[in-house]
């Protein structure tokens, strides 16, 4: 299947937006943290994802809340769609206010053959550039068959952590998060798709969610400075029930990694940042 989407690899897309202080502020409240957010101050890490939402009709969106497939990305004939992870490098600062331009970029598209049957990974480069920081960024969207009921992957449990902070992944909080990001998928709001027509068991943690309030975790341990270099990748959903904690092991070299862990014990989202010496 994914060779007929090749003539894809290769595309690029440039657009601008401006992160505002009022979403920044929202953000921030959503988050759980404090800090200056006003014009001109640093944009937090990860806070980008706010940029460039979806401004598609009503009528250009899917069933399940996205954009109907075509256009940028390959219209991959699987139904369910996620981001499954993602790695990024920092170079000095965005800020609150400022025009911001992205350059994006389909590296590849890939088919797999998983647990779950038929898969197809597609990568996306991002190059988000302000006047004086720079982010480069990539993304792995997969796409899947929609299942006939839900299996979860494989758990893998949490390694012993340096520290443990419980954090709440509740209806409120994901209602907000989807408002910030202007996010439509509807496995993080509507219970009732989720439940029926995606066979979740619950509403979905939205991964970059849970990849922003680990960075948070992270930078609150460091007074707030960034890191070099950030990775994440989704190893099992998280759902709105869940009794979720934000954990970290003892940082090694340069690196520490960090986790989101349900109340199994199971890691849901893992993720690594990387400090300057």
């Amino acid at each position: 299947m994914s060779g007929e989407f090749q003539p894809w690899v290769g595309r690029v897309e440039e657009a601008l937006d401006i992160i505002s202080p009022r979403q920044a502020r929202q953000m921030a409240a959503t988050l759980g943290v404090q800090g200056d957010f006003r014009e001109g101050a640093p944009l937090p890490p990860l806070w980008h994802w706010m940029g460039w939402a979806p401004e598609t009709p009503m009528a250009g969106l899917g069933q399940d809340g996205h954009p109907v497939r075509g256009g940028f990305l390959p219209p991959v004939p699987l139904e369910r769609r996620m981001w499954a992870g993602g790695r990024l490098t920092f170079e000095g600062a965005l800020w609150i206010g400022e025009v911001l331009q992205r350059q994006s970029e389909i590296l590849k598209v890939v088919e797999k053959t998983g647990t779950t049957g038929q898969m197809v990974f597609v990568t996306v480069r991002h190059e988000i550039t302000g006047a004086a920081g720079r982010i480069e960024e990539e993304q792995d969207i997969v796409y899947v068959a929609m299942p006939d009921r839900f299996t979860p992957p494989p758990p893998v449990q949490a390694p012993p952590a340096a520290w443990t902070e419980p954090v709440a992944a509740d209806t409120v909080r994901l209602f907000r998060f989807s408002a910030l990001t202007f996010n439509a998928h509807r496995i993080h709001f509507d219970l009732p798709y989720a439940m029926g027509v995606e066979k979740y068991p619950g509403l979905v943690v939205h991964g970059p969610l849970q990849a922003m309030l680990l960075m948070e975790t992270v930078r609150a341990r460091r007074e707030g400075a960034c890191p070099g270099t950030w990775r994440f990748r989704g190893l099992r959903p998280a759902f709105h029930f869940d009794t979720l904690s934000l954990q970290g092991q003892a940082q090694v070299a340069d690196n520490q990694t960090l986790a989101t862990v349900n109340g199994e014990g199971h890691i849901c989202m893992q993720a690594e940042a990387g400090w300057s010496a």
